[in-house]
């Protein structure tokens, strides 16, 4: 309950206060190729319950067709508006609006496409347990997947060899030890994250 009057009143006044800048950069997005300025692609939510995410969309129209889920920083579909709102963590910011209809959390384990949901294993199901969010711990250890697959020729295989096992690894360890004060403390130290572009946890957090 406390969790999620904390996510209504955080989201609210967020959406409140970013209004001016979202409107701004709508005006950018269509500016660069007139496409629309969300990306609502599918996620998958608390108990496996699909949701459509709300992102500044960052790259080119119809993307998902010539391309797989994982996006390294150099991916040519990448627009140049959208390299600079995924540089600093701007295109999320929409899914303040998933927050305040339920889908999300503020704090949670990201959002997974289906493709990768599909895979999990009975133990990695219990992620599933809980609603997804915007940061979590795997999100402080891993805050930029897309340099770590830039220069890839495979960045799917990529992704699965170098990034999945441990961001599996922190969500879970999420799942099972969240808290309220946890989750202030995943808050406060993404906020310093974003500002400082330090890691301020590694993969045995």
């Amino acid at each position: 309950m406390l969790k999620r009057a904390f996510d209504i009143i955080v989201s609210s006044i967020g959406l409140i206060f970013l209004t001016p800048l979202f409107l701004v950069i709508a005006y950018l997005i269509k500016k660069e190729d007139s496409g629309p300025v969300f990306y609502r692609g599918i996620r998958v939510g608390k108990y496996g319950k699909p949701f459509r995410i709300y992102k500044f969309r960052t790259m080119i129209v119809d993307a998902e067709k010539i391309g797989g889920p994982s996006t390294a920083d150099d991916d040519p579909r990448i627009t140049k508006i959208g390299r600079f709102l995924r540089k600093y963590k701007i295109d999320e910011l929409p899914q303040l609006i998933n927050v305040l209809k339920g889908e999300m959390s503020i704090v949670g384990p990201r959002p997974e496409v289906p493709f990768y949901v599909n895979m999990f294993t009975e133990e990695e199901k219990k992620i599933l347990t809980v609603k997804p969010g915007i940061t979590d711990w795997a999100s402080l250890w891993n805050p930029d997947e897309g340099a770590i697959l830039a220069g890839s020729p495979d960045p799917e295989k990529t992704y699965m060899e170098k990034i999945r096992p441990t961001k599996i690894k922190l969500q879970l360890k999420y799942v099972n030890e969240h808290s309220f004060l946890t989750d202030l403390k995943i808050i406060f130290l993404t906020v310093l994250t974003v500002i400082t572009k330090k890691k301020y946890i590694n993969e045995e957090k």
